[in-house]
């Protein structure tokens, strides 16, 4: 489970033959007869046979299989796996109806909607009106009716902005029929298609209202639906969908859509000034910036829907045809043909959408049905919504909520939860009384929470109580947060010994602990190598491993049997470092954890600091350095465990001259110390090489909100800054992977983000108090940030922070809070936040 999300990324871009080229691998060459694969063998076939995805990719994959087999579960020895687990055909079928089942089964069932009473809108349209828009660019809404009308809202108050009458000569006004519109918006235009058998392009930010840019002309059917869809990484590259009358479905995929969408071949316009594009040159390829494809599955009735969906490269329209109530068309690699896969229905369907995170088609059946489909599965529905008592008309995802709204010809609104496959909510009786045959659209508008409904030339506007609550990830102050790798996914911890794994790419909570320590607070954790073993360090004094199904391997009796405070655990080669509560490091030798209870051994050093050890950080091949309450560092050979150098604060702090006075009787200042160590960090990628010309290679803060940056060869002080207000107390710090962020946190949940990339690469004079450049200041939290840690989660730069507020966060470095784990709307990373320094600098040069 701990590599699911991985795995469900490469299963969502696999299509029905890549299965089949999977299923092949599973079958003896010689005999045919079944077999079961290796990990070696599965990553090497299924790489080298499918042909797209990475071999780490297929790797993941067999290892979910097989703990999925073994343990219905966590990862457990991932190495056991790789030398002994083999994946046969049902076993993986298993898995990937298991993952499917997981997908729809765990996301959370979320509040029903309390809405408003419907409020009915002025409306400039006495005829129906054919599509409702929402104008990201400006927040407003664009209505456009039957006889050309355009009608423009404001975002806020929903009222009446312009009205504008749409210009097309090529019939009379009377004749003028829209039958649906879309918005470019990168271009900023909209597309508008008419029973004139064309689809004309409005300039939406001309100074004349909506001028005409483009005319198709010369399709062969009438146009009955569109669909725009724009790349999000390449914003110029962009697919309109066309469904007509006629049956046929065809896309135009525009290449340079910045440019220009199609290229003037000729100087043909018309009494509009538009240039006319025709159908026919658009087919024999005349035109480069653009290009056509196109199929007929459902002639010969009329297509009701299209949605081009750009995860899948695919194309899904509808009709009310049984035998292609809803048609899949796969765009074939580097081809311009398309593979079609139709799935029937009873009585066909009128609507359809798609769920980006559940990869799930929900339509819209005349036979009073809303059914869910698996993109690949044509046989039968993954489940059936039965509610309605007459044809359902429209269908809408609520994408964060993972919920389902839907309208029948009855006027019936039902809210449908996925999960449980129930309808939790259902409205009736508000909506206004109008003939039989009224066209119904839905628009809904999950950010602001309102929905748009027209009711022929009517529009009502339902808008939901808005509840001021604020996400709690944990139901106790929370005390750390960790990235696993192996899994991909977020742990933290909190003061009533739970903890919690989260899936990073989306919020969800996976699986919790509870009373890891008993009532014991868990004050910090640590992961291992492997990334499969968990420590959680708790105010009992004990410091216990645990593998991710829960269970305890070992316990570590860091304080000797007393409850102590231990704040930092620290993972390296041959030992485990545990410290907070006295001058001494505590070390576990590994050979000692033959026994599941570890008694530490002697720390070859002694004791070397005035005050409790609160932190260390390690830099290989055998630097070791710890940072005290008094704000004392001192850098050790970690091989030899003997003290090399001690690095102080003020001059006056000389070594053997550390003024005692103003130590308590456990070591620590009787006042609040402004100087306490909380945190050490090497800088990812400035070297003890260059370190000896003077530059700082360490990073440390503590009380006082105060930054650090030592030189550890030179044993001396380079630079200093405060960071945030002194008042507030001790910070938190993270650096970040590569080196070029230092994040800083406060008691009051503001966050802080620096570039120190440059920052003290030389020495100066005396000391540099100019601070880094600062990037940006943000607060998600409300109290005291705990934690922080940035990661790489894939190629994508992640933090983490937490907080005494009961919160985990993730935002995106410089400081784009992207939200809070456990929060209702669930989240997508997809191509979002900075990028690894090697993928960023490939990335730039395929930009050049």
């Amino acid at each position: 489970m701990g590599t699911r999300m991985e795995v469900a990324q490469l299963e969502s871009r696999m299509n029905t033959e890549d299965y089949r080229k999977l299923q092949d691998l599973f079958l003896d060459p010689s005999s045919g007869a079944s077999r079961s694969l290796s990990r070696t063998e599965f990553i090497h076939l299924a790489w080298s046979s499918v042909g797209h995805g990475s071999k780490e990719e297929y790797g993941l994959l067999f290892d979910s299989v097989v703990v999925t087999q073994e343990h219905r579960g966590l990862l457990l020895d991932i190495e056991a796996v790789k030398e002994e687990g083999r994946v046969d055909w049902p076993g993986l079928c298993s898995f990937l109806l298991l993952e499917l089942s997981d997908k729809v089964k765990n996301t959370r069932t979320s509040s029903v909607p309390c809405w408003k009473p419907p409020r009915t809108l002025t409306c400039p349209h006495r005829d129906p009106v054919k599509k409702v828009l929402h104008l990201q660019s400006s927040g407003q809404y664009l209505t456009v009716s039957k006889g050309g009308t355009v009608g423009l809202r404001n975002g806020e108050d929903m009222s009446l902005l312009h009205t504008h009458r749409l210009q097309n000569s090529t019939v009379t006004p009377k004749d003028l029929w829209v039958t649906d519109m879309v918005l470019l918006h990168n271009v900023h235009k909209i597309a508008v298609s008419f029973t004139s058998k064309e689809v004309c392009f409005y300039d939406i930010l001309s100074k004349q209202d909506f001028s005409c840019k483009y005319k198709l002309q010369g399709l062969k059917f009438t146009p009955w639906c569109l669909d725009y869809w724009v790349d999000p990484s390449h914003s110029e590259q962009a697919v309109l969908t066309i469904g007509d009358i006629g049956g046929q479905v065809s896309g135009l995929y525009f290449t340079s859509a910045h440019i220009s969408l199609f290229e003037r071949l000729s100087l043909r316009t018309d009494s509009d000034s538009a240039d006319i594009i025709l159908w026919d040159e658009l087919v024999k390829g005349k035109h480069r910036s653009c290009y056509t494809v196109t199929h007929q599955a459902h002639t010969p009735a009329w297509v009701r829907k299209v949605h081009y969906l750009g995860s899948l490269e695919a194309f899904v329209s509808c009709s009310t045809r049984p035998q292609s109530s809803m048609v899949i068309s796969w765009r074939e690699k580097e081809s311009r043909t398309l593979r079609v896969t139709s799935f029937f229905t009873k009585r066909g369907v009128w609507d359809l959408d798609h769920h980006r995170g559940l990869n799930l088609i929900a339509t819209a059946g005349v036979d009073h049905q809303v059914l869910l489909w698996n993109p690949y599965v044509t046989s039968e529905p993954v489940c059936v919504f039965s509610g309605h008592t007459s044809p359902v008309t429209a269908v809408c995802f609520m994408q964060t909520k993972q919920q389902l709204l839907s309208f029948s010809k009855d006027k019936v609104l039902c809210l449908w939860d996925v999960s449980s496959q129930l309808c939790v909510h259902r409205l009736a009786g508000v909506f206004p009384k109008t003939q039989e045959d009224t066209d119904t659209l839905l628009l809904l508008h999950e950010e602001r929470q309102l929905l748009l409904l027209s009711f022929n030339s009517l529009l009502l506007l339902l808008e939901t109580m808005k509840e001021e609550k604020r996400t709690s990830s944990h139901e106790h102050p929370v005390t750390c947060v960790l990235y696993n790798s192996l899994f991909r996914q977020v742990v933290s911890s909190d003061s009533a010994s739970s903890v919690i794994c989260w899936l990073a790419d989306t919020g969800q909570k996976v699986k919790q602990f509870h009373r890891c320590h008993g009532n014991a607070e868990i004050s910090t954790m640590a992961l291992d190598g492997t990334q499969t073993r968990l420590f959680t360090a708790g105010t009992d004094g004990e410091v216990k491993v645990w593998d991710f199904n829960g269970r305890c391997l070992h316990r570590m009796n860091a304080g000797l049997g007393r409850a102590v405070e231990i704040s930092q655990v620290l993972l390296l080669k041959r030992s485990i470092l545990a410290m907070g509560w006295e001058r001494m490091l505590t070390v576990f030798r590994l050979h000692s954890f033959s026994q599941s209870f570890v008694e530490p051994s002697e720390w070859k050093g002694g004791v070397q600091h005035r005050s409790d050890v609160l932190c260390a950080t390690f830099q290989p091949p055998q630097t070791l350095v710890t940072g005290s309450y008094d704000g004392e560092i001192i850098v050790w050979n970690n091989s030899t465990e003997k003290a090399l150098r001690k690095l102080r604060p003020h001059a006056e702090h000389r070594e053997g001259h550390f003024p005692d006075s103003h130590l308590g009787a456990n070591g620590k200042e009787d006042s609040d110390n402004s100087i306490a160590i909380t945190r050490l960090f090497f800088i990812p990628g400035r070297t003890p090489a260059a370190a000896a010309t003077g530059g700082a290679d360490l990073v440390s803060c503590g009380g006082s909100g105060v930054v650090r940056f030592w030189n550890t060869v030179h044993s001396h002080l380079v630079g200093q800054f405060t960071a945030h207000n002194g008042d507030l107390g001790s910070i938190v710090m993270t650096v970040s992977p590569c080196g070029k962020y230092l994040v800083t946190a406060d008691r009051e949940g503001t966050l802080k983000a620096w570039d120190i990339q440059h920052h003290c690469l030389e020495a100066n004079n005396g000391i540099t108090k100019e601070p880094p450049k600062l990037l940006r200041s943000f607060r998600p939290h409300l109290e005291r940030v705990t934690h922080l840690e940035m990661c790489y989660h894939g190629e994508r730069l992640l933090l983490l922070s937490s907080s005494s507020d009961c919160s985990v966060a993730l935002s995106y470095p410089p400081g784009d809070t992207v939200g809070l784990f456990g929060q209702e709307e669930q989240w997508s990373l997809e191509g979002h936040g900075p990028l690894h320094p090697q993928q960023e600098q490939e990335q730039d040069q395929g930009d050049h």
